[in-house]
């Protein structure tokens, strides 16, 4: 029972820290709306499946004891970050509340933009290898192990849906459209600046 509380309680508090995650499911969720928002949060939620599978079958350590292949990942994840933070940076297309809907991204787009941008995340990388490696206890069977990844990719779309239906609700919507130049250039800015600091990310687990 320790332990599960242990788990939960380190994977809330990783959850609800602003990350990457958390600026993309904003701005898809302001810009298009609940639907898209949602499915980003899905595909976040998919995402954390990938650090959870390779921890299990002992490919982060690997990872972990391979600076190039750390610092690949790193790098990956930081330009992709980085594209994404352009993209929002440069964005000239100006959305009314009405036309938003319109030319949003198709659902299976979203997704894979949830997908990416956790998947290709050191730090949820590195969140994954500390809980399995600090707090769950090597004689827990396969099952249990198993159970707490579903439970940490379950926290990430609970919470990361709350977000989506909270910047999609019609009114935070056009609050948030009226100013669109300002925010999707303050979103712009926090991802390029968090994917360039996954190239300082310290391999800590």
């Amino acid at each position: 029972m320790n332990e599960l509380i242990a788990v939960a309680t380190i994977t809330v508090l990783a959850v609800i820290s602003p990350g990457p995650d958390f600026a993309m499911v904003t701005r898809n969720s302001y810009a298009f709306g609940s639907r898209i928002g949602l499915f980003s949060a899905l595909g976040i939620a998919c995402g954390v499946q990938v650090h959870v599978f390779y921890t299990m079958f002992g490919i982060a350590v690997l990872i972990v004891e391979s600076p190039t292949l750390f610092m690949a990942m790193k790098i990956i994840g930081a330009s992709y970050l980085i594209f994404l933070g352009y993209k929002s940076l440069t964005n000239k297309t100006k959305l009314t509340f009405g036309e938003a809907t319109n030319i949003a991204p198709s659902p299976a787009a979203a997704f894979r933009m949830g997908f990416l941008t956790n998947a290709l995340n050191p730090k949820t990388m590195l969140f994954v290898i500390a809980t399995y490696t600090q707090v769950v206890q090597p004689d827990s069977t396969l099952s249990q192990n198993f159970t707490y990844g579903i439970f940490m990719s379950a926290a990430h779309w609970v919470w990361f849906s709350i977000v989506a239906l909270f910047f999609a609700a019609p009114a935070m919507r056009k609050r948030i459209l009226k100013r669109q130049g300002i925010v999707d250039k303050g979103i712009g800015i926090a991802l390029i600046a968090l994917g360039a600091s996954l190239v300082f990310t310290k391999i800590t687990a």
